[in-house]
């Protein structure tokens, strides 16, 4: 697929490119995305950021496996980042990351809404999962604030930086969103 553009009152999504490596380097120092972000290395060097923007986002693209997105403000600066990897026929999981100086602005809640609805609409997604590593309240304060359903926590289901950790898992149908499904869908009956 060739990359889409998404756009809400306060933000741009689009993908990134070389253009995006300082701004995308620059964020990644931040020591609590390396702490919870099991993708960052530590410590992150320029040349993680130049794979991130000119191989890893633009191979996701071409092979239908995951869209990123820089979340970008009107001015073109660098907000956050947000992924949505395919997972299974009709199943993507997304995950997202702010910019430290933009925390606490609702932008990656607007984001993923906006990415979620794209992914329900356009790629026929119905079931949108979220995972974090147990203890990361600032992504799971995001899932809830977008309608995720938390459905438990799944024991060593993450591997950061080479040590099992649990993580908390949530869903989020078209349904929550008030979309149609691309399949049908039978819930099991209530016990």
């Amino acid at each position: 697929m060739e990359p889409v553009s998404l756009t809400t009152e306060r933000l741009l999504l689009r993908t990134v490119g070389p253009q995006d490596t300082d701004a995308v380097l620059a964020a990644a120092q931040d020591a609590d995305m390396q702490r919870w972000i099991p993708q960052f290395p530590s410590p992150y060097l320029r040349e993680h950021a130049e794979s991130f923007t000119q191989q890893v986002v633009p191979d996701g693209w071409t092979h239908d496996s995951m869209y990123t997105f820089g979340v970008f403000l009107p001015r073109g600066e660098l907000a956050g980042m947000l992924g949505i990897s395919m997972r299974a026929l009709g199943v993507g999981e997304v995950g997202f990351w702010a910019v430290k100086e933009h925390r606490g602005r609702g932008y990656v809640t607007e984001a993923t809404l906006t990415a979620a609805r794209w992914a329900f609409t356009s790629l026929a997604v119905d079931r949108l999962e979220w995972r974090a590593e147990v203890g990361n309240h600032p992504s799971r304060a995001v899932a809830e604030r977008v309608g995720f359903t938390l459905e438990g926590t799944l024991r060593s289901a993450i591997n950061n930086k080479g040590v099992r950790r649990d993580c908390w898992v949530g869903s989020l149908l078209p349904s929550d969103m008030g979309l149609p499904s691309a399949a049908p869908y039978l819930p099991a009956p209530r016990a």
